[in-house]
């Protein structure tokens, strides 16, 4: 991969993450997806080589990673599972906004044990009967006189909620969205674990039941009223940034594994890949994915230069990048045959994991209204600026 925005020292990390990967999860991703949980091992390894902590700046520990650098790691992560990637997603949404939006106090607190990966955190936004319509949402918290918050809430689908140790959870107070930091193992605070899912079986999934659940003070990101328009807008564009990179790396996978096959496989006397229909398939997944690919460097090179459009750029990458994702996938299920269909290959749960990636961190039809608003904006505004012009 060859980008003017790519250093040497970027080039370099994307090779160690790529070792990474294939040392680290490529075997046993499989196996994880099977039994449907990532073990504390794997957790314990990512935090043992700094990744958990990548994004941290180094005041609090942490790497201090670039943006750049840590869209390759997700690449890479996403190439092995999908599954693992939502915990480096999830994990970051939390260290994001708290680097952003959280008190000093706040700060202090949790970003060191965040960038150690002692703590890990969870983003808890979606209810059992709320999705993309969260400002709807069910949950509230009762303001106490003396500061603290009494939390009634149900979270559902809350990737490594199994495993994390404090949650970035939204609630409404009165008819005000706000955002609180919920640290595991509060008295009226249960965890239930999700089995069963079509994909992401090894994301350690959650529901969060909260019966009454008593905050202390200093536990609200921000203040009631910001809940959506700062707190949620900034961990769900790192959401989408991180899940973005995620689905190159599965389309990446999705096309080595299909070139590894058609090379190998012989019918009617010669290798699949001298096939024409093979190779058009062939061509659309390398096409494809260097596409999406772009659409990540693009809105890599916003977030470094911190431009305006960068919401719009990022949901661009993220809708595009999951498409991309979803159809090599499902060509390199019908490549590989019966082959493809068996969990003897890893391409089965790469298509079954794409289809979730366009589900989460806002559904490929929530990116469609952000895309088609924030263009319309941009034509609007650029029609201003010619009219004056002329």
């Amino acid at each position: 991969m060859t980008d003017p925005l790519l250093t040497a020292e970027h080039l370099a990390n994307k090779e160690r993450f790529r070792m990474w990967v294939d040392k680290y999860v490529v075997p046993l991703a499989d196996a994880y997806d099977e039994q449907q949980s990532t073990p504390y091992d794997m957790i314990q390894r990512l935090s043992k080589d700094q990744l958990l902590g990548a994004l941290v700046q180094d005041t609090y520990g942490g790497a201090g990673m670039d943006v750049l650098s840590w869209g390759l790691l997700c690449e890479e992560v996403g190439r092995g599972s999908a599954s693992l990637l939502s915990l480096l997603t999830v994990h970051s949404m939390m260290i994001q906004t708290l680097s952003k939006w959280g008190t000093d106090d706040q700060k202090k607190k949790w970003l060191p044990d965040l960038a150690k990966g002692s703590k890990i955190g969870a983003f808890a936004l979606t209810e059992p009967n709320i999705g993309s319509d969260a400002r709807n949402m069910q949950s509230h918290a009762i303001a106490n006189e003396d500061g603290s918050f009494t939390l009634h809430a149900e979270k559902k689908w809350i990737s490594f909620g199994q495993s994390a140790d404090v949650f970035l959870l939204f609630a409404k107070v009165g008819d005000q969205p706000a955002a609180f930091l919920v640290e595991r193992g509060l008295p009226g605070f249960t965890i239930e674990p999700i089995t069963g899912m079509m994909g992401f079986r090894s994301a350690n999934l959650a529901n969060l039941k909260l019966d009454g659940v008593r905050l202390p003070a200093g536990s609200v990101v921000g203040r009631p009223g910001f809940g959506f328009s700062h707190i949620a807008a900034t961990a769900l564009d790192q959401g989408r940034y991180s899940i973005a990179w995620g689905c190159v790396g599965l389309a990446q996978a999705a096309l080595e594994a299909s070139m590894n096959h058609a090379g190998s496989r012989i019918q009617f006397g010669r290798p699949i890949i001298e096939h024409q229909l093979i190779q058009h398939m062939v061509t659309d997944m390398i096409v494809n994915t260097k596409a999406a690919r772009l659409l990540c460097l693009d809105a890599a090179a916003l977030k470094l230069r911190g431009e305006p459009s960068l919401i719009m750029e990022t949901s661009a990458a993220k809708y595009y990048a999951s498409k991309v994702s979803v159809e090599n996938t499902s060509n390199a299920v019908q490549i590989h045959g019966a082959l493809g269909v068996s969990s003897e290959n890893s391409v089965q749960r790469y298509f079954r994991d794409a289809k979730i990636m366009e589900i989460i961190e806002g559904s490929t039809q929530m990116q469609q209204i952000i895309i088609a608003k924030a263009g319309f904006q941009n034509h609007q505004m650029l029609q201003r600026e010619r009219n004056s012009t002329t």
